[in-house]
């Protein structure tokens, strides 16, 4: 039931960021621009070394927050404060390129509504404690 509930909010948050990016679309008339699924698209080489040393800083952090929440009694709610701060952070570094450096800056203001609407599902999903989880 667990996964169910996290698969059905998985869809929701992907149709809310869908129908979010086609609305500022048509508002702003951005174009579409093709990227691959999994890549990591960076604007430049400094965009690329930022964004490494985003995920790194993210990766040791969730990991060592991770173990002092689970073998030291610390609250959950720091776990999951530090992940949604590291999205706000790794969305951060991307608007920011593609706002400044890209042929496209108006791309920007998807990537803005992206975080916005994930951030804001992430807070709302633990707010209402819509997947039961006990922290």
């Amino acid at each position: 039931m667990f996964g169910l509930k996290i698969g059905v909010a998985l869809v929701i948050v992907f149709v809310l960021m869908s129908l979010v990016k086609f609305t500022l679309r048509k508002i702003f008339k951005i174009d579409k621009e093709k990227k691959n699924w999994f890549s990591y698209n960076h604007i430049n080489k400094t965009h690329q070394k930022v964004d490494w040393f985003v995920r790194i800083g993210t990766a040791i952090g969730l990991v060592t927050v991770l173990y002092l929440t689970l073998y030291k009694e610390y609250s959950a709610a720091l776990f999951l404060a530090l992940l949604i701060l590291f999205t706000i952070l790794d969305y951060s570094v991307r608007i920011y390129f593609e706002w400044r450096y890209s042929d496209s800056p108006k791309q920007s203001i998807l990537t803005l509504g992206e975080m916005i609407v994930l951030v804001t599902s992430i807070i709302a999903i633990l707010q209402f404690d819509l997947l039961n989880l006990a922290y």
